[in-house]
C-alpha cells in the first residue's frame, strides 16, 4: 500500500488532507468531527482580537446540481465569531484531544498577531497560519510572528497578489506557504426574487470550491517553482485526483473547506482513500514520489492528440465535445479516429475523456 503520510515543518500528518480555516473548523468539536471523518491534520478557523460579526446570510452554493462539491460556493464569512479567549482557553484543547497536529490561524495586523500568537502557542497549538484577508502587510506580519513564537509559521496568500513575489519575500520568515484564499468579490442573484443570495455589502461574496481550483493550482505551481519551502494547496479540492494534481504541481498537502460544507465531514477520509488508491493503481510507493513532477513539464505541448486504443471505450464524449468535427467513432469496430487535417489541437477532447485514453506526445 502506498504511504500517504506527509511531514511539513516537522509536523507529522497521517494523510495530506487537512481542514481549512472556515465554517468546518469553527470550534473544537467541529474539528474533532473532522478528525473522525478521516482528516490528516487540523487547521482551525482564524481568530482575531475580537469575535467577528458575520453578515447573514453568508453562504450560497453556485447553482444546483447532483454533485454538490463540484459546484463551489460564495461566502461572506469572516474570521471566527468566537472571542479569542474562548479558543485559547477551551477550543484548541478540545481539538488537540484528537491527537492530530493542530495549526491555529490568526489575523490580521502585526500588532494583533503579536498580541495573540504567544497565547496560542502557550495553548499548545503546533503551528500558526496567518491570513492577511486581502489587507496586505505579509512581511510585517511574518516578522511579528517570527519574533513572537517558536512554532512553525505558514502564510496564506490571496490570489489577487503576485503570489510568486510575495512568497519569495516571505521565504526567510515562514516555514511554508498556503495558497490560496478565496477570490472576489463575486455576486449571485436569486432569480425568483431578484435579490442577492448573500447579505454582505452589495450582496457580494467570495468564491471558493471547484471554480477556484484552476487558479489555486496555477498559484501553487508558481510558488513551488519560486521557493524552497513547503506549499499547501487549497481551493477546490474534492477528490483524490484533485490531491494528486496539487501534489504534482508541488504541494506537500491540501486543505479542504467548501467540499466539506457541501458534502459533510466524511469527505476528508474519502479524499485521502482515493489518493491512496490512485497511487496504488499507478504503482507508486509513496506520495512523495509524485511531488512536483509536473513542474518540469509546464512547457508547450506537442499536438495533435494521441489515442490509447486499449484504454478507449469509444464512449463518444470526445466526439460530442469536438467543435471541429475531427473525431469520429466506429462503434461496431470499437475504434476512434482523429482526422489530423481537421483537428485544431484545441485539447478539449483530452480534458473530457474519463478513461485517460487521449494525450499529447
Amino acid at each position: 500500500m502506498a504511504n500517504i503520510r506527509v511531514e511539513i515543518a516537522g509536523l507529522q500528518f497521517r494523510n495530506p488532507v487537512l481542514t481549512a480555516a472556515g465554517p468546518t473548523s469553527r470550534d473544537g468539536m467541529t474539528l474533532l468531527t473532522a478528525a473522525t471523518g478521516g482528516v490528516g491534520g487540523l487547521v482551525a478557523k482564524t481568530i482575531s482580537v475580537k469575535g467577528a460579526e458575520v453578515p447573514r446570510p453568508n453562504m450560497a452554493a453556485i447553482g444546483r446540481g447532483r454533485v454538490p462539491s463540484r459546484r463551489g460556493m460564495l461566502n461572506t464569512e469572516l474570521w471566527s465569531e468566537l472571542p479569542p479567549e474562548q479558543w485559547i482557553e477551551k477550543e484548541y484543547a478540545i481539538a488537540k484531544s484528537s491527537g492530530l497536529p493542530l495549526i491555529a490561524s490568526v489575523g490580521y495586523t502585526p500588532e494583533e498577531v503579536s498580541k495573540l500568537a504567544p497565547k496560542m502557542e502557550k495553548a499548545g497549538v503546533e503551528a500558526i497560519e496567518f491570513s492577511t484577508h486581502y489587507v496586505g502587510g505579509h512581511v510585517e506580519i511574518a516578522k511579528a510572528l517570527r519574533e513572537s513564537v517558536n512554532t512553525p509559521i505558514f502564510a496564506k496568500l490571496s490570489p489577487k497578489v503576485d503570489v510568486t513575489e510575495v512568497a519569495k519575500s516571505l521565504e526567510k520568515y515562514v516555514d511554508g506557504i498556503v495558497a490560496i484564499n478565496t477570490y472576489g468579490p463575486c455576486l449571485r442573484i436569486d432569480i425568483e426574487t431578484g435579490q442577492p443570495m448573500l447579505g454582505g455589502d452589495m450582496g457580494q461574496g467570495w468564491l471558493s470550491g471547484s471554480a477556484l481550483k484552476p487558479i489555486a493550482l496555477r498559484c501553487v505551481a508558481d510558488i513551488s517553482k519560486a521557493v524552497d519551502i513547503p506549499v499547501i494547496g487549497v481551493g477546490g479540492v474534492s477528490s483524490g485526483e484533485d490531491v494528486i494534481e496539487f501534489v504534482m504541481a508541488g504541494a506537500s498537502a491540501v486543505q479542504v473547506c467548501t467540499a466539506a460544507i457541501l458534502e459533510g465531514h466524511t469527505i476528508y477520509g474519502r479524499i485521502a482513500n482515493e489518493t491512496e488508491v490512485w497511487l496504488n493503481v499507478h504503482d507508486y510507493d509513496s506520495i512523495d514520489e509524485i511531488r512536483g513532477v509536473a513542474l518540469k513539464k509546464l512547457t508547450k505541448l506537442q499536438p495533435p492528440p494521441m489515442i490509447d486504443h486499449e484504454k478507449c471505450t469509444v464512449c463518444g464524449l470526445c466526439v460530442k465535445s469536438c467543435v471541429y468535427g475531427a473525431i469520429t467513432a466506429d462503434r461496431e469496430q470499437k475504434i476512434l479516429h482523429i482526422d489530423s487535417e481537421a483537428c485544431e489541437a484545441c485539447g478539449m477532447c483530452i480534458s473530457v475523456c474519463p478513461y485517460f485514453a487521449l494525450s499529447y506526445q
